[in-house]
């Protein structure tokens, strides 16, 4: 058995197409939710969105420690989830276009913050499992 060590140049690429399918997936999931089973459509769009952030703050910090990471990420997405809370007009307009509101979301959700993490857990079990991946001679 060998061991493929990517560089961080080789991550970064992954980790680039990771948040672009990411997105699609996501975009998908919300467009085609009436095709999903019921509990995937009401919780994939919120897991992929979480697993979008968790790729975009690895492809930014692909040197920095998992551990490192994974605490920034809990971080941003809590703190976007927690910032709709507050529903201020200039905010408000901003949630009001799609890339607004697809960013910031658009009221507090506690169910949010379980999605997140199994979006987040999800994203860092695969990037595991990549950077340890095994190729059977």
């Amino acid at each position: 058995m060998t061991f493929i060590h990517f560089r961080s140049g080789n991550l970064r690429i992954i980790y680039i197409l990771a948040v672009f399918i990411s997105i699609l997936l996501g975009l998908a999931s919300r467009k085609y939710s009436y095709l999903l089973p019921q509990f995937l459509a009401e919780n994939a769009g919120d897991a992929i969105w979480a697993m979008m952030v968790y790729f975009g703050f690895r492809f930014l910090l692909v040197k920095k420690s998992l551990n490192l990471s994974v605490l920034l990420i809990f971080l941003f997405s809590f703190g976007i989830e927690f910032s709709q809370m507050y529903q201020g007009n200039w905010i408000n307009q901003l949630r009001g276009n799609i890339i607004g509101g697809l960013v910031l979301g658009r009221g507090f959700l506690t169910a949010d913050l379980f999605r997140y993490t199994a979006g987040i857990i999800l994203a860092a079990v695969l990037d595991k499992i990549l950077r340890t991946f095994k190729v059977c001679n």
